[in-house]
């Protein structure tokens, strides 16, 4: 099986070369026009990305989600809502990569198949990044107006939110 998921792309680029040449393209100089939207792509969405990272970094290092934890603690008390869980419920909206870390923790500390790991793995699957998505895709297309674009977008992460907990305590 690895030899044939090695082979993939090497096969699938021949494939793209042949059909190229079936159908008269001149590969070379259509693969160089978009090796250049590519490279105006990401000149355009860069500036979008570090406005992204840079208000990421102040929202971590701002302190705010141990205060929002101790506040949320006697409320998931009630309900049996492990608070190791919390990181990557608040994260997960605005940073898929930070919240694929904060799982990789939890699987590490608890295992995946313990209730916190069933947990993180139905969230990850029940959200999206959505601050991720309005300010890359936005940006790059220059929306400035999102309109209901982002509470519509926080209310549906906080639906899967409290659907994977749901589904979790439902089938396991």
């Amino acid at each position: 099986m690895t030899y044939i998921s090695k082979l993939m792309i090497p096969l699938f680029v021949l494939f793209v070369i042949v059909y190229g040449l079936k159908k008269k393209v001149f590969i070379y100089d259509t693969f160089l026009e978009g090796a250049k939207e590519g490279l105006i792509t990401a000149f355009n969405i860069f500036p979008s990305i570090i406005a992204m990272v840079f208000a990421i970094n102040i929202f971590l290092n701002s302190n705010i989600l141990n205060i929002i934890f101790q506040f949320l603690t006697p409320f998931l008390n009630i309900f049996n809502i492990p608070l190791n869980i919390l990181p990557m419920a608040f994260i997960r909206p605005i940073s898929g990569t930070a919240s694929l870390a904060i799982m990789n923790d939890i699987f590490l500390k608890f295992g995946p198949d313990s209730l916190v790991g069933r947990i993180a793995s139905v969230l990850q699957g029940c959200t999206d990044t959505t601050i991720y998505v309005l300010a890359l895709y936005f940006g790059s297309v220059k929306i400035t107006k999102t309109r209901h674009a982002l509470s519509t977008g926080l209310f549906a992460d906080f639906i899967g939110i409290i659907a994977s907990f749901i589904i979790v305590y439902f089938f396991f």
